[in-house]
């Protein structure tokens, strides 16, 4: 009974550990350096755009999209809608500002570096959300998520030492 404790404990241990990688992964921002290639809005709803096949039914509320491609050719699609004063805490309220400054790198064809949250799920038609857009040239190197990295690195060493207490937690007892 005791050694399955202990390894429940240990299963414990890595799930706890793995959802906060993934909070942190999540919320904190990230950095793409690409090429903005359009932008465009939709009206939107609690179940997603509005179509015929989904039609209104409540509050609804406009969440730009803006189209990229990377030199690679790789395409992403990202989300800029306004977090306000809610989760996770950007306190972005000038969507429609980095929309119009999107555009206009667009139509230039300038290479840009999207800091951005959360993650792309295409089968859930969820889209990464953009906090800023800038300038950079080609030949700058971009931004590092210094700050995740810090964090994965406490969430590592907190799953070391919560591991090792747990192993002598119960080797002390033998």
């Amino acid at each position: 009974m005791r050694k399955f404790f202990k390894y429940f404990l240990f299963v414990v241990l890595f799930v706890f550990h793995g959802f906060m990688f993934s909070v942190v992964n999540y919320v904190f921002p990230h950095y793409d350096v690409t090429r903005v290639t359009g932008v465009e809005v939709k009206r939107v709803d609690k179940d997603g755009p509005i179509t015929k096949a989904n039609p209104a039914d409540g509050p609804t509320r406009d969440v730009y999209y803006i189209n990229t491609q990377n030199d690679d050719g790789k395409i992403m699609v990202y989300r800029n809608e306004d977090t306000r004063w809610s989760f996770p805490f950007y306190f972005k309220f000038g969507s429609a500002n980095l929309q119009a400054q999107a555009q206009a790198m667009g139509n230039e064809n300038k290479l840009v570096q999207i800091k951005y949250y959360g993650w792309r799920l295409t089968m859930f038609d969820e889209f990464r959300n953009a906090v800023s857009v800038k300038e950079i040239d080609g030949d700058a190197t971009p931004s590092y998520p210094i700050l995740s990295w810090l964090f994965y690195a406490f969430l590592l060493v907190t799953l070391f030492l919560s591991i090792q207490f747990v192993r002598g937690w119960f080797d002390s007892e033998k």
